[in-house]
């Protein structure tokens, strides 16, 4: 063969590999960009739980958290001040795209629309949540708020 043909034959073959290793990488980069839209979007999505407190006023309080503690207990993210209710209740905790309720082992026990939680449970939209004797609705998306609700 002549040396002008294997010329450019190597050339041809260094072409299509330069154009072989762009085209990988660029699937890659494709590939780790859609990776990390899927990372972000997996934000916890908001919670709204609403009850009313020993005053008769109705409170409603907003969390983006993965998990919620519900108790008698200051440091509880849902502070229940009533004698039916444990220190350490109940817990909301989001995983699996799901939120999940479950009772923290309470002395009167957590109800899940009537019926109590043994097990963890996933709860819906419009879900009624009883610790003791309070009961709370769920809201997984932000609520209005009317003018006679107390938001903290």
């Amino acid at each position: 063969m002549s040396a002008p043909f294997l010329l450019i034959l190597r050339l041809g073959m260094t072409l299509s590999l330069y154009i072989f290793m762009g085209w990988a990488f660029l699937l890659l980069w494709r590939n780790f960009k859609t990776e990390s839209e899927l990372l972000t979007s997996r934000k916890t999505p908001p919670l709204t739980l609403s009850y009313t407190d020993l005053e008769k006023k109705r409170k409603i309080k907003h969390f983006r958290t993965p998990e919620i503690t519900l108790g008698r207990d200051p440091h509880s993210e849902i502070y229940l001040e009533n004698e039916t209710v444990s220190a350490h209740h109940a817990r909301l905790s989001y995983h699996h795209g799901q939120w999940w309720l479950e009772d923290l082992s309470s002395k009167n026990g957590t109800m899940l629309n009537g019926e109590r939680v043994e097990t963890p449970t996933i709860v819906l939209g419009n879900d009624e949540i009883q610790c003791g004797k309070i009961p709370l609705t769920v809201h997984l998306a932000m609520a209005d708020l009317s003018p006679n609700t107390q938001e903290i």
